[in-house]
């Protein structure tokens, strides 16, 4: 045999033959990480299903998957209800409207149908269009039917004991805006304060705290936020108070937060934006059942399922992931639906799809917010193979952040390297779980699946070592 033919069949046998080790960039990670080699789970392969793969280590253990759970709920919805379908949340006009004034004598009511993007400026156009409508003053009410999901008598401290955090707020079927507002943090050097604002109107007991100087590790580790929580009441929101002082070196910053009170932030929200354009209110904001027996007086329409799917990867939405799963069990006929009829549909569909059985994977929560999801790397490069052969393979895959570029992957690109844009990448983070999952297109132009989790008490040090596996995968 010649010399080249015998170096090729050297390289082709190299290639297809599973690492039994793991890299050395990649073992210099973990011990650099101080991680032991048993809490990562890898596997690593061609994009064909049954390939030999590069390099598989603890492929079949069970870990808990954290966002990569993302990953099943978005390609299910995808390929369930297609690319195109939209949300459409019904809106109807009761009573008699006078043409003149724009006097409704009666209620406006809409319902909700799991819609996750009906965020401000969606929600502003849907009142624009009931203004076209012909309505100014509404002499009734306005009423919010949510019934479409069971109550979910969770609430935003159950996971992790965080309530202001947007990705614990608990799903509903008629979302508005996240149940979340923006704390707008603008220092002003000239007198020693730095401003506190909010983009709704939503009360902080104070307008500003002290402005220091100060190294910014943390940005908001200066600050304490002091929770309010009190039951319901309709008419206004609990004011929040922030103790502690704003590092000077932290410059201006936005922080998102979920709403103290949950139950009535859909009251606060449509009230005020109904008044911001101007329409009129005699009555109040009140929950109450739609005429569903009628014909609707239009319907609000989504973005596509496309546009939210991207969002709720890209930027790792764990509300909108939610209310994804409970949409696909509402869509199979339930109604009203709950959180463990959303885990079953998305259970079935799995073992359907794949081929798991019972017992070989135990799946919880839909946006992967859970301690009791197990999936092993095996199972998510499966996953990643299989979708990369459906119909719904492009939107799919363009959900995903691109290394470097954007979504969770936008923030310090250098650290990419040459990876920069050709890697599309699901990342998963819990408290002591470290994840990253999808495509890489190798130097040599050939795609790869790259699957790999970490999973230990100080898996958050452990960024290291994803970073040199996939520099490994694409050094091919």
């Amino acid at each position: 045999m010649k010399p080249w033919l015998t170096l090729l069949a050297g390289a082709l046998l190299m290639a297809a033959a599973p690492a039994q080790e793991l890299p050395v960039p990649v073992r210099q990670a973990l011990l650099a990480s101080r991680l032991p080699a048993d809490s990562l789970a890898v596997w690593i392969g061609p994009l064909e299903v049954g390939s030999p793969q590069r390099l598989s280590w603890r492929e079949h253990e069970p870990h808990n998957p954290a966002s990569l759970a993302k990953l099943a709920t978005t390609w299910a919805a995808l390929e369930q209800l297609g690319p195109a379908w939209h949300w459409r949340t019904p809106v109807w006009i009761q009573g008699k409207l006078d043409p003149q004034s724009g006097e409704l004598h009666g209620d406006v009511v809409l319902a909700g149908r799991g819609d996750p993007s009906l965020v401000l400026e969606h929600l502003w156009l849907l009142l624009r269009r009931l203004q076209q409508q012909g309505v100014r003053s509404v002499q009734g009410d306005f009423v919010l039917d949510n019934r479409a999901f069971e109550p979910d008598l969770a609430t935003a401290a159950d996971f992790d004991g965080e309530p202001w955090r947007p990705g614990n707020v608990r799903p509903d079927a008629l979302l508005f805006n996240f149940k979340s507002w923006t704390l707008h943090i603008q220092p002003d050097p000239a007198r020693q304060v730095a401003w506190l604002s909010t983009d709704l109107p939503m009360p902080l007991s104070q307008d500003r705290v002290p402005l220091r100087a100060g190294a910014c590790s943390d940005p908001r580790g200066t600050l304490r936020l002091n929770w309010r929580t009190q039951p319901p009441r309709p008419a206004e929101a609990t004011p929040m108070r922030l103790d502690g002082h704003w590092p000077s070196a932290c410059g201006e910053h936005r922080w998102p937060l979920a709403d103290p009170d949950p139950n009535t932030y859909n009251h606060r929200l449509l009230a005020a934006l109904w008044r911001e354009l101007g329409g009129r209110l005699k009555g109040r904001v009140r929950d109450g059942w739609a005429p569903v027996a009628q014909a609707p007086t239009f319907e609000w329409s989504s973005p596509s399922l496309a546009e939210v799917v991207r969002d709720v990867n890209k930027h790792s939405n764990n509300l909108m992931a939610e209310q994804l799963a409970l949409t696909l069990a509402l869509q199979s006929g339930l109604e009203p639906v709950g959180v463990e009829a959303a885990r079953s549909s998305l259970q079935r569909w799995l073992q359907r799809r794949l081929g798991w059985k019972d017992g070989d994977f135990v799946w919880d929560r839909a946006s992967g917010l859970s301690r009791h999801t197990r999936l092993s790397a095996r199972q998510l490069a499966e996953l990643l193979q299989v979708a990369w052969t459906s119909p719904v393979m492009p939107e799919f895959v363009a959900s995903l952040p691109r290394a470097g570029e954007d979504g969770t992957l936008a923030r310090d690109p250098a650290r990419f390297g040459a990876v920069i844009g050709r890697a599309h990448l699901k990342t998963g983070s819990l408290r002591d779980v470290q994840a990253m999952a999808g495509y890489v297109q190798g130097r040599s132009g050939r795609r790869y699946v790259l699957v790999a989790l970490l999973q230990h008490p100080q898996a958050g040090q452990g960024q290291p070592v994803l970073e040199a596996l996939l520099r490994w995968t694409y050094e091919d």
